[in-house]
């Protein structure tokens, strides 16, 4: 895997691969009953370990998965967002979650904007969808904001299993917005 490939940086962010370190600062998260709400509920370490090593395998296996969001000023571990695929999932999602001290800073749609341009630039995916539980008003927002549009429910397959709002956007939608200056 080429790393620098699979780096991007953006003005206070840098999105990477997961790395070991990453995990005690991933199990808080996925402990954090207010962060995870709208994904499924906090998670016990042993469950975080899981995830944390789905999303790693998910890079080694497929060359993409969720980045570590590293925030720069501080070098610390301050989300996971970026491109998600797993078998059954509803289309090609770039999905978004950021630690609670970090909330309403704008971060999540700066590391998105990043993650964004990466999986129809990198990946050469034609669309983006983003899923989004229908009592999560923050995360429909900043779809909205990114362009993207409520296409309908669907449903996340086990072991999540739950009816959610899929919002998306084309690649065409996307760049358009992009050449007006709208996302900047």
């Amino acid at each position: 895997m080429d790393a620098s490939r699979n780096r991007i940086e953006t003005e206070r962010l840098i999105l990477r691969p997961p790395e070991a370190q990453d995990f005690e600062p991933w199990a808080a998260f996925a402990a954090d009953a207010e962060v995870m709400r709208h994904m499924g509920g906090a998670q016990p370490r042993s469950s975080a370990w899981r995830g944390f090593m789905t999303m790693a395998g998910a890079w080694q296996m497929q060359g993409f998965a969720m980045f570590s969001v590293i925030d720069k000023s501080s070098g610390k571990w301050i989300g996971r967002l970026g491109p998600w695929m797993p078998d059954g999932w509803p289309g090609s999602e770039v999905g978004w979650g950021i630690a609670r001290e970090y909330w309403g800073k704008g971060l999540a749609r700066e590391g998105s904007i990043a993650a964004m341009d990466w999986s129809f630039e990198t990946l050469g995916w034609s669309e983006v969808i983003h899923t989004i539980s229908s009592d999560n008003t923050a995360s429909k927002a900043l779809a909205k904001r990114l362009g993207s549009n409520y296409r309908g429910i669907g449903h996340l397959p086990p072991p999540i299993d739950m009816d959610i709002e899929i919002w998306g956007q084309t690649r065409a939608e996307w760049q358009a917005r992009k050449w007006a200056g709208e996302r900047e």
